[in-house]
């Protein structure tokens, strides 16, 4: 006899029975020692943030993550499952800046970097039972308690291992570049951190006025309209660009005698007198007076000579404008790019949290895109502003704080992407195309990504700038002397022989004090911590301590024979995976991933917490049951690497649809199976 079937059974209640069962039975555990002894089949699980719940997302990537298993599983293969947490970076120290109210990196400083990564410690595992109760709740096997954290000494030691063997190969480096630089993280952002954040703003958009310093009759008393879309930008301006070959005219306007590109007159001009035409190339090396000049007095006597003229640049458009730019060589890449070919040097004068220093003592305090206003109105009486519009256009934003970003001159760290790496066979090739060669050989599912958006990405992919100016992270494990002599650390024992201190915790304020002593020079640590990013790549690694420990058995298991996230981590961490697998051995580092699509709210629209326009979790789980949600989303277009609407709605017509047929199907099955094994009419027994 079946037991049998209640008529108040909810399909919730079925689960809850069916999940006690497994935990008594000790289920998941017996799944792994079954087939020990058999071949292994490799899963990597990518961590999430520890500091937020688990939503729909997570949910779909973990059905994912547990359906794939659960077959190998059955198919008599061992099938290890290590649940991991992202513990550093940004979400974190966002989150304790929030509840101490410290307001920026000074106040972190003030505060003591100490006393704020311990309160980033005790609470970076805040919604661990939340997820682990949410995860159980949706069936999915994994083992919580042998987990990975990334701020644990294991890992962080392998995440300095990997970084030393890039070092060691010539592929680490420390330099200037444009960053987006986020003012209210006070640090620079990734290339894909920075794609998450364009949307639409209003920026004003400048014509000013420079007079030309010229004797010669032609140029003299006039001046060449320039444009520009950041006010804030102008006390660093060192130069004009124009181009050569185009053409412009010199007119008549309000008793000033202005050039401008010659297809631009009619956007500037209703009635324009032209008075003369040159070619840009008879404007280069012309003066102007310069706006501002605050940034004389930290420039040496070459620079000075260099700037304030009219130099030529590809770049220059006239699209819109008036066919000459401003250049600020900190702000920019192609102002930086010109300003480091002519040597003029740089002059950023924004502090940590992009506010004016005394460096511009007009607008000292205030934030460069807040200056924006005075700066124009400064500029307005001193008669050197022609034109003044608004401009709306796409911008990057801050992806955490919605603060629009800044694209600053900073001296960090990078890993180069072009560096050459000769494999164990001697062939030879940069780490771009060993990431190009070995992306063909994993299967992608859908397989359009691997040619398509990640394909993409890897052949236009460039330096990754590794370091983050912050505190709660693995530090970056290299020490200099003040003649700029390195020394990068790749392990513990590593620096105990080299500083005579031992640690049992890498972070921050621990290593910081570690003075190394050596050639009769001192070397001290460089201040950044790692971008999380370059953690959560080295977990294949780093989540079982390797190389020191389990060295067998991680190279036995590399690459994984299966990984799935969400779409947006083919610029996260499929991206990272395959830098560092390859910078490491130039292999892949999965051999089959699958690429689940975004879930939005049902109107669309990104799900949003504040907005409330997602049903809750682990109340629709309580309504509807899990097995719903996981037959809902499976059998979507997220399984196509597409967005998916995600409906209650939906949710319920797989119950009303599917789950309640086949329920029905049992239950009348049961019901007639019993009432004839009650009359004695069966032989067969359910054994």
């Amino acid at each position: 006899m079946f037991r049998e079937v209640k008529r108040d059974e909810t399909f919730p209640s079925l689960e809850e029975r069916v999940l006690d069962l497994w935990d008594r039975d000790d289920s998941f555990k017996k799944s792994l020692t079954k087939h020990q002894n058999n071949d292994t089949f490799n899963f990597y699980d990518g961590p999430p943030f520890a500091t937020g719940l688990p939503h729909y997302g997570h949910l779909l990537a973990g059905t994912i993550k547990d359906i794939v298993p659960r077959y190998w599983t059955m198919k008599g293969k061992t099938v290890p499952r290590r649940f991991g947490w992202d513990c550093h970076g940004l979400p974190i120290e966002s989150l304790i800046q929030n509840e101490l109210k410290l307001a920026g990196v000074a106040e972190i400083r003030a505060f003591g970097e100490d006393r704020f990564n311990e309160s980033c410690r005790g609470a970076v595992l805040k919604y661990t039972g939340e997820w682990r109760k949410t995860v159980r709740r949706m069936g999915r096997w994994v083992d919580f308690d042998r987990d990975y954290k990334t701020m644990d000494t294991p890992f962080m030691e392998s995440v300095w291992w990997v970084f030393k063997q890039c070092f060691d190969k010539g592929l680490i480096y420390q330099g200037y570049r444009i960053q987006p630089y986020s003012p209210a993280l006070a640090t620079p952002l990734s290339n894909f951190e920075t794609n998450q954040g364009y949307k639409d703003r209003q920026d004003p958009s400048l014509t000013l006025i420079f007079p030309i310093v010229s004797e010669n009759s032609r140029f003299k008393d006039t001046s060449i309209l320039v444009w520009t879309t950041t006010p804030w930008t102008l006390p660093s301006n060192f130069a004009i660009a124009v181009g050569p070959d185009m053409e412009y005219s010199l007119v008549s306007h309000e008793d000033k005698k202005l050039w401008v590109a010659t297809s631009r007159i009619q956007a500037y001009f209703k009635d324009a007198e032209v008075l003369d035409t040159c070619k840009g190339s008879d404007l280069l090396g012309l003066h102007y007076e310069p706006l501002f000049r605050f940034s004389d007095a930290y420039a040496t006597k070459e620079e000075l000579e260099k700037r304030y003229q009219i130099y030529p640049a590809d770049f220059v458009s006239t699209d819109d404008g008036a066919g000459a730019v401003h250049i600020a060589p900190s702000f920019g890449e192609e102002d930086f790019q010109l300003g480091a070919s002519l040597g003029l040097g740089l002059f950023d004068p924004l502090n940590e949290e992009g506010r004016f220093t005394e460096k511009v003592p007009l607008w000292q305090g205030l934030g460069a895109k807040e200056a924006d206003k005075s700066i124009m109105a400064f500029l307005k009486e001193q008669g050197r502003v022609f034109r003044h519009d608004t401009l709306v256009h796409s911008y990057p934003h801050c992806w955490r704080t919605g603060v629009p970003l800044l694209y600053r001159a900073l001296k960090t760290w990078f890993l180069k992407i072009d560096g050459e790496l000769t494999n164990a066979e001697g062939e030879t090739k940069t780490l771009k195309q060993w990431m190009i060669d070995s992306n063909q050989q994993i299967n992608w599912v859908p397989d359009h990504i691997k040619n398509g958006r990640f394909g993409k990405w890897l052949e236009n992919a460039r330096d990754w700038n590794i370091s983050r100016n912050r505190f709660w992270g693995t530090p970056l494990p290299v020490w200099l002397s003040e003649d700029g002599e390195m020394i990068a650390v790749g392990s513990i024992q590593e620096l105990e022989e080299l500083s005579g201190v031992k640690l049992n915790d890498l972070h921050k304020h621990f290593v910081d004090p570690i003075v190394i002593k050596k050639n009769g020079k001192e070397f001290r640590r460089t201040s950044e911590v790692f971008d999380c990013w370059f953690e959560s790549g080295s977990m294949p690694y780093a989540q079982n301590h390797y190389p020191f420990e389990n060295k067998e058995m991680v190279e036995a298991s590399f690459p994984a024979d299966f990984i799935a996230e969400g779409l947006d981590q083919t610029r996260g961490w499929f991206y990272t995976l395959s830098v560092l697998s390859n910078a490491l051995f130039q292999k892949p580092a999965f051999k089959n991933v699958i690429v689940n699509g975004i879930i939005l709210a049902e109107n669309g629209q990104k799900m949003s917490k504040s907005l409330r326009n997602y049903p809750d979790p682990n109340e629709l789980i309580g309504r509807t049951g899990a097995d719903a949600i996981r037959l809902f989303m499976i059998n979507s277009a997220a399984l196509k690497a597409e967005d998916l609407r995600f409906s209650e709605e939906g949710v319920k017509n797989i119950v009303k649809q599917v789950m309640l047929p086949l329920w029905n199907a049992v239950s009348f099955f049961i019901s007639n199976h019993n009432a004839d094994a009650a009359k004695g009419q069966l032989d067969w027994k359910p054994g």
